[in-house]
């Protein structure tokens, strides 16, 4: 009996440890995929930080891009009032020379026409030149539009001639002008004007909006992470 009893708490023993053994092994299974559950989330959430800081910089260099480009001509252009111009004249002139490039290290003399026109600003009496936009103004003080130079001065001439007898149909036409009058020439269109202006900044704002609302995301869950696992162990 004695031998049998010791037989059978010895194999009972050694299913216990086999049990406990088993256990032990699962547990150590579960933890190490919960640790890597736990890495991988966390190099989630590092690459989500990264994404969203990479979207904030390249807003701000979107920013300073448009700064020094459509901001800065948008500010400071003084045609900045709209109204309606009635056109009074609009004839050519004379012929410009413009030289255009014909190779490498070879530019050649071209001609086009110079259309000028005069309007009066809502019908206030005062007689203005009209410009195509501030390029045109920059280039030119005393034509209403400066074609890109090319060979053919016949096209040219009748890009030109089309423009006029535009002008002369339609007899009234927006344009924008300063108010201070210290500008005496008149815009047909600026080359920046509001609705370029929003349009230009809608999509580093909204690239800077989509990165810090990643960032703030994924800040958020690691709070709320953390505070599970606190009132997890306040519960125990």
């Amino acid at each position: 009996m004695f031998f049998v009893a010791g037989a059978k708490s010895s194999g009972g023993s050694r299913g216990g440890s086999e049990r406990r053994s088993i256990y032990l092994k699962f547990r150590d299974v579960d933890i190490l995929d919960k640790k890597k559950a736990v890495t991988a989330l966390q190099a989630g959430e590092d690459r989500a930080i990264l994404l969203g800081l990479g979207m904030i910089l390249c807003s701000v260099m979107m920013y300073f891009v448009l700064g020094i480009t459509i901001l800065r001509s948008y500010a400071d252009s003084v045609w900045t009032e709209e109204g309606v111009c009635v056109v009074l004249n609009s004839t050519v002139t004379a012929d410009m020379n413009c030289s255009y490039n014909c190779g490498s290290d070879c530019w050649r003399v071209s001609k086009y026409p110079c259309l000028q026109v005069y309007v009066s600003v809502n019908n206030t009496g005062h007689v203005s030149r009209l410009s195509h936009n501030e390029e045109t103004q920059d280039a030119s003080s005393e034509c209403f539009y400066v074609p890109r130079c090319q060979k053919d001065s016949v096209a040219m001439h009748t890009m030109i001639m089309n423009i006029s007898q535009r002008l002369k149909a339609n007899q009234q036409v927006p344009c924008y002008y300063d108010p201070s009058e210290q500008r005496e020439t008149v815009l047909l269109t600026r080359l920046y004007d509001h609705n370029v202006v929003v349009h230009s900044l809608l999509w580093p704002s909204c690239m800077l909006t989509g990165g810090a609302l990643i960032i703030v995301m994924v800040k958020l869950t690691q709070y709320l992470s953390r505070l599970c696992e606190e009132i997890g162990k306040i519960n125990r």
